[in-house]
């Protein structure tokens, strides 16, 4: 990453939509702009879990205005995420589709781990250097993440579905206020992060960090009415309780600290906080500066390079837990990709590099599965891929990935695929033709064999063999046949000449 260079980080938030741009200078990243739209996309979440219109608009809109500031950045230098309400929503595909067009960059649904582990990420990077033992708390729209670290490694994370923008609209409806309602949304609140007690238990941490948006709020509060600054504690909150009570509603409440936007949430988000300091027993939380945007820029970084990039950590580990045979797995990714580099020849080489890390995953994660059964492994890889907890990652990056594996032998008819994305295509079909050339669990013969890709619009590869090969190797020119056959059912031809 060259000093001076420009990067961009995108948050849909539940309550928020963030836009935070930043200037790379000797490993740091330096604030240049930052923008806060109030969407409210949480509570535009009907009793079926579907985006309303209306919410789905509101979304839209801000970022087309968030688009119009990243016009001119290249797709390396930014990266959007979104979170709860987006991992809930039955029909976020339809917002996402046009969101992506809007926007002009894809935005990733992330897990909630991975939610946590970016903040985190953000938090400890705008922290002083220190050995402390630290508890990270973020209290978002729809759910609230906790996560125990030391330095920049991130140990413990999880998150929890209970948030101010759901909270508010269950116990303060129409933004009422009464100490019974606060008295309900708080026990409410222990119910769902009952289980964080043990997990997150004092003496696992040394200081307690609240990120982002009503911890943030909070202690704007309390440091405007003279607590000291930066700091929450169960004083501060007992105090600030009482004055929301008294208020008996937030369009009434007079308290100096408080934006406008922060009003209709409180109430939810003063009660999850209040459960979280009774069952972790924190007695003072320090509000961070960072949060998940910090955390996504930072990110961007690592993944620039592979020995910083946790999706190979986080590869290895399923190759590891799901006892893969890595010396097959090696020798696949190292045809697949042989494969690549001739099909994908005209691709920009930084793209070409970004996509054979990605086959390279494929090729390694392709015998998952095998462990649960044998005929079926490919079907039960993928749906380890759809289901895993795999740090680095987003939700779209490992259904891909899930694809890859799903698809890396039998009927390509079944795969719920775009048969549209070439590059998508160019990688199934060099895994594919990968497995079939290394089927005998050896290094195949390459030699003299050439894959070319038709031109666009042409949908068509190439595979040349030499003179003798099919002879030589006659199961293979078997198979590949076969795989012929199989992509006449698609809108793509395979050709393989010297069979």
């Amino acid at each position: 990453m060259q000093n001076g260079t420009l990067l961009a980080a995108v948050d849909l938030g539940s309550n928020s939509f963030r836009l935070e741009i930043g200037r790379f200078d000797h490993g740091q990243i330096n604030r240049t702009e930052y923008l806060k739209e109030t969407v409210r996309q949480g509570n535009g979440l009907d009793a079926d879990r579907n985006l309303t219109p209306e919410a789905m608009q509101r979304g839209w809109d801000c970022l087309a205005r968030f688009g119009e500031r990243l016009a001119g950045f290249k797709k390396h230098q930014v990266r959007a995420v979104a979170t709860q309400t987006l991992r809930e929503a039955r029909n976020r595909d339809e917002f996402l589709v046009r969101a992506h067009k809007i926007l002009g960059f894809p935005i990733d649904v992330v897990s909630g781990r991975e939610e946590a582990r970016l903040i985190y990420q953000g938090v400890a990077h705008m922290l002083p250097q220190s050995d402390e033992r630290r508890l990270v708390v973020d209290i978002g729209g729809r759910s609230t993440e906790m996560i125990v670290g030391r330095g920049l490694e991130a140990r413990t994370m999880e998150s929890y579905r209970v948030g101010s923008v759901a909270w508010s609209m269950k116990y303060f409806p129409d933004g009422q206020f009464s100490a019974r309602a606060f008295d309900m949304a708080e026990i409410a609140a222990k119910a769902v992060l009952e289980e964080a007690v043990n997990v997150y238990r004092a003496e696992a941490w040394d200081v307690a960090y609240g990120s982002s948006g009503t911890i943030g709020a909070v202690s704007d509060v309390l440091t405007a009415a003279g607590w000291p600054p930066g700091l929450v504690t169960r004083e501060g909150l007992d105090w600030l309780l009482d004055r929301l009570v008294k208020a008996q509603s937030a369009d009434r409440l007079k308290i100096e600290g408080m934006k406008d936007d922060r009003r209709p949430v409180i109430g939810g988000g003063v009660s999850v906080l209040r459960a979280v300091f009774g069952l972790l027993g924190i007695e003072r939380m320090e509000a961070a500066q960072g949060a998940l945007r910090h955390g996504v820029l930072y990110d961007l970084l690592e993944r620039e390079q592979e020995r910083t990039d946790l999706r190979s950590i986080s590869v290895k580990r399923l190759v590891a837990k799901f006892d893969a045979d890595a010396i097959q797995a090696q020798r696949v990714d190292r045809v697949a990709k042989h494969l690549f580099r001739m099909a994908g020849a005209g691709l920009p080489a930084a793209e070409s590099e970004r996509l054979q890390r990605k086959l390279e995953w494929a090729a390694q994660l392709h015998e998952i599965g095998s462990q649960i059964s044998h005929s079926d492994y490919h079907k039960h890889g993928a749906y380890i891929l759809d289901n895993a907890d795999a740090p680095g990652f987003a939700l779209p990056e490992l259904h891909r990935l899930s694809l890859l594996v799903l698809g890396h032998r039998g009927k390509l008819r079944k795969l719920d695929v775009d048969f549209e994305d070439r590059p998508f295509i160019a990688q199934l079909l060099c895994l594919r033709l990968a497995v079939i050339l290394c089927h005998a669990r050896r290094d195949p013969d390459l030699k003299g064999l050439q894959l070319e890709a038709g031109a666009e619009p042409g949908r068509f590869f190439v595979l040349n063999c030499r003179p003798g090969w099919a002879e030589a190797f006659p199961q293979s020119a078997h198979l590949l046949r076969e795989e012929v056959l199989a992509w006449q059912k698609t809108p793509w031809t395979l050709i393989v000449s010297g069979l």
